[in-house]
């Protein structure tokens, strides 16, 4: 007995055959794309309702969260050494989760002004200056002993502390 093969296709949208047929068309788009809008606004004033309700728990998890953090971080500086092998690591898993130290790229501080422009300029520093009379500062973090001595700091050495629970995802 031969095989029957059903072919399936996707069902043709109606299309317009007049350009009234087209205006009502363009109608009921716009009535749909209103519905929609209600729809969502509908759904953002049960979101925020909810949010409202909520609040008190949320910023009591908040708070929770950040003094737990707070007192994890300063364990974790205390005994740094310890957790990252003498530093040779940058993070240390602690079983529920990880804590790791990231070093943020060097950054140029300076409250810029016309007269730090022409300072730099008449100092014989004027290689830190863009042309649109702003700092350069790719060419400061080039060379950063001459930028200090030119007067800008430069901001180095700073860490973020991240803690990053684990999590187990619950198959479907």
């Amino acid at each position: 007995m031969a095989k029957v093969v059903k072919l399936k296709a996707v069902a043709q949208s109606y299309v317009p055959q007049t350009r009234n047929e087209v205006a009502d068309h363009i109608d009921l788009i716009g009535n749909a794309q209103r519905e929609l809008l209600r729809i969502e606004l509908d759904i953002d004033d049960v979101v925020s309702k909810l949010r409202l309700a909520q609040q008190p728990k949320i910023e009591a998890l908040s708070n929770t969260i950040a003094d737990l953090s707070k007192g994890v971080q300063t364990w974790c500086e205390a005994n740094r050494d310890s957790i990252t092998d003498g530093g040779k690591v940058k993070s240390a898993n602690l079983t529920t989760g990880e804590v790791n130290w990231r070093q943020r790229p060097p950054s140029v501080k300076t409250r810029a002004s016309a007269a730090l422009f022409e300072k730099l300029k008449r100092l014989g520093f004027g290689v830190f200056v863009r042309s649109k009379d702003e700092l350069d500062k790719d060419a400061i973090l080039a060379k950063p002993e001459t930028a200090e001595a030119a007067g800008l700091e430069i901001a180095t050495g700073i860490e973020d502390f991240v803690i990053t629970p684990f999590e187990q995802k619950l198959a479907a």
